[in-house]
Parts: structure tokens; sequence; C-alpha cells
């Protein structure tokens, strides 16, 4: 005797599979995109005196790095170049972005782009913008209570 199995499409595990699987290819980036296109996280915060941006950017050499300001638009390009040390076929997964990347960032007018320093250490870009003169802020001391010697003088 045999037995009637019912037949479900949707809840299939091979059309679930099928299914997500052309999504990642619609939506998604697929291995291939991930290994060849990145962008390095940054961080930028700013105090009285200064902008500061730090990137990561792990095994990189100074020299691939440009830095340049046209504009008033920060532009950090550069290129992570995969070092074959060891023979494709012995790696097991590599999950590090590798290749070209450009990240622009608009800069305010009260910075002084000009007065750009750059640092890289321990894998992080740091670069440090001064603020303008004009655009820092100012204490204002508030007399209260005094009179002046000519208002005393006048009574």
């Amino acid at each position: 005797m045999s037995t009637l199995n019912r037949w479900e499409p949707f809840r299939t595990a091979g059309l679930d599979s099928e299914m997500s699987r052309m999504l990642t290819d619609l939506f998604g980036r697929s291995q291939e995109s991930n290994l060849t296109s990145w962008a390095p996280a940054v961080d930028i915060y700013e105090n009285e005196r200064e902008l500061v941006v730090k990137a990561d950017l792990p095994d990189m050499k100074p020299e691939d790095l440009d830095i340049r300001v046209e504009n008033n638009i920060l532009t950090i390009r550069g290129e992570r170049k995969f070092a074959k040390k060891v023979d494709e076929k012995n790696y097991l997964r590599v999950e590090r972005s590798y290749g070209s990347f450009a990240r622009s960032f608009a800069l305010a007018n009260t910075v002084n782009s000009e007065a750009i320093k750059a640092e890289y250490k321990d894998g992080v870009l740091t670069l440090t913008i001064p603020k303008r003169e004009e655009a820092k802020p100012k204490q204002i001391k508030v007399n209260v209570g005094t009179q002046t010697a000519a208002a005393a003088a006048a009574k």
C-alpha cells in the first residue's frame, strides 16, 4: 500500500532556497562584489576648536591614500590590495574587502581646509581640520552691579 503525500508548493525547502537565492541575486550583494567594492567605516566629530575625521583603513600604506579638498568637499580615496602571500587555493575564507574606494564629505565654511593635518597610525587615518577663528566660540564677560567712575561723578 502506498502513502499519499500532500504537495505544498510554498512550503518546500527547495522553493524557499531558490526564492532566497533569486532575491539575493536581485537585491543583495553577491560574494564577488563584496570582494571588489568597499568603503571604510568613518567616524566624524567636532569640538570647539576642530573637526575630526577617523577612517578605518587596516593593511593600507599611507602612499596608497589620496586625500583632497576641492570646493569644500573632502575626499578620501585609496586602494587596498589583496596580497597573495598564500597560494589562493589554500584560503578557506576571504571576508575582508579589497579594491579601490572613495568617500566624500561636505565641509562647512567654518573650517580652515588649508590647515588639515593627517595622521595614519594602527590602521586608522585621522584627519584634523581646525575651525576658523571667527567660527570658534567666544566668551563675553558681563559686569553686573558696578558703576563706572563717570556715572558716580555725575551724581
